[in-house]
């Protein structure tokens, strides 16, 4: 089994209500949470193995549980879960407070603190950020390489037609399915 993300951070693991209470909805791996968040419309993470079918429902386990879920310290280390937290964190309608609410009963401030300051870096402009900025308490953050590297939160195209190459970044977030017309 590999360590967990509390492990990599050098905190303290601890028993995770959140994670039990996803359990009986029947989300248990990390996957499991990846699978969802590709499904509520982070599909810029979308592979073969992800099932067509909702995993669990809004109104059971919603996007901030989901987000912080996929941040949580007590899973083992994926950065390919973190890069689909941190995109579930923006989720349109997420509560800042709910979600530092969540992240301090999951000892995942931490984290949480890391996606936002990304969030701030590529994405200032929005205040969804800067409003989790004043809710989160004032902690250091990861050391270098704990965490995935910001740029792996965003999209990079480096060509805009009709301006030539330009090097522009989008933060990845949840995208509502367009509709058959």
């Amino acid at each position: 089994m590999s360590d967990t993300l509390a492990t990599r951070l050098g905190i303290t693991p601890h028993v995770s209500s959140l994670l039990q209470k996803a359990k009986g909805l029947g989300l248990v791996t990390p996957d499991d949470f990846s699978h969802l968040a590709v499904q509520r419309g982070c599909r810029h993470y979308w592979h073969e193995d992800v099932p067509q079918e909702e995993l669990a429902a809004p109104e059971h386990f919603n996007n901030e549980e989901l987000a912080i879920a996929l941040l949580n310290v007590a899973l083992p280390f994926s950065s390919y879960a973190i890069r689909c937290g941190a995109a579930m964190v923006s989720a349109e309608g997420n509560s800042p407070g709910r979600l530092a609410e969540l992240a301090k009963q999951e000892n995942s401030e931490a984290v949480l603190r890391y996606v936002e300051e990304c969030g701030k870096r590529f994405h200032p402009e929005n205040p969804f950020w800067m409003e989790l900025f004043t809710i989160l308490p004032c902690i250091p953050l990861p050391g270098d390489g704990a965490l995935p590297h910001p740029t792996r939160f965003v999209s990079m195209n480096g060509y805009l037609p009709g301006t030539g190459p330009k090097i522009v970044t989008q933060w990845e977030r949840p995208r509502k399915r367009k509709q058959a017309a």
